[in-house]
């Protein structure tokens, strides 16, 4: 019955990283926006003797493809690629990623205030299927469109997917809280499309949750 909560990293935290570690080092933090993570280890940055060695990049996104870009950074760094070319292969990437969220509680994205205005009032109309995407900048959460069953409502993402030009060479990651049976559901109605991509399923972490709520279920894909 209690509403959770989250906090960024504190400064003193991120400070101790920083300072005890005196190779090149690459930080890929949730989003701008999405969170004040990014812009806390970025003023921590500055605090530090020889930031030129700290790299912090805007990942501008969360979950599936954030945990598939330092996937890519760590293969990129195996390769034996310096750490400009590893933030320019990366950013590639990034700027490519589309998320969507279908919430089951509209209550926990209105308190966290990352909801534009519209999509919080649509929130309060009931027996609907909300589709929320990312604002054009990627820093809020704003309204895509709204279906009548969950089903149709993957199907507009589907659709939107199609458009973007979404295929081989793109991952597909759908991510949930704590709903697997209907993770799974989604991910077969995403495979029966898009044969040619690669998917991956995981359970959203408790920190997602507490902002996307309990039962929600995140889409995303980012070009490989």
């Amino acid at each position: 019955g209690a509403v959770p909560k989250t906090s960024q990293p504190a400064i003193g935290d991120i400070l101790d990283v920083y300072e005890n570690c005196e190779d090149e080092m690459l930080v890929m933090p949730i989003g701008d926006g999405l969170s004040g993570t990014y812009q806390n280890m970025v003023g921590a940055r500055e605090m530090v003797e020889g930031k030129e060695r700290i790299h912090v990049i805007d990942t501008k996104t969360l979950a599936g493809p954030q945990r598939y870009l330092v996937r890519k950074a760590m293969e990129l760094r195996e390769k034996g690629l310096d750490i400009e070319r590893i933030k320019q292969e990366l950013k590639e990437s990034i700027e490519s990623s589309i998320s969507f969220v279908i919430p089951a509680d509209f209550e926990f994205l209105k308190r966290s205030g990352r909801l534009t205005p519209v999509a919080a009032k649509i929130g309060t109309i009931l027996k609907i299927v909300p589709v929320l995407t990312q604002t054009e900048d990627k820093r809020r959460i704003t309204l895509h469109c709204i279906k009548r069953t969950e089903k149709k409502a993957v199907q507009a993402i589907i659709d939107h997917f199609r458009a973007q030009g979404v295929g081989e060479n793109w991952l597909i990651t759908v991510s949930h809280g704590g709903v697997p049976e209907k993770a799974k559901a989604v991910l077969a109605q995403l495979k029966e499309n898009f044969a040619a991509s690669a998917t991956e399923l995981f359970q959203l972490v408790p920190s997602l949750v507490s902002h996307g709520g309990p039962g929600c279920i995140v889409i995303q894909t980012i070009k490989m």
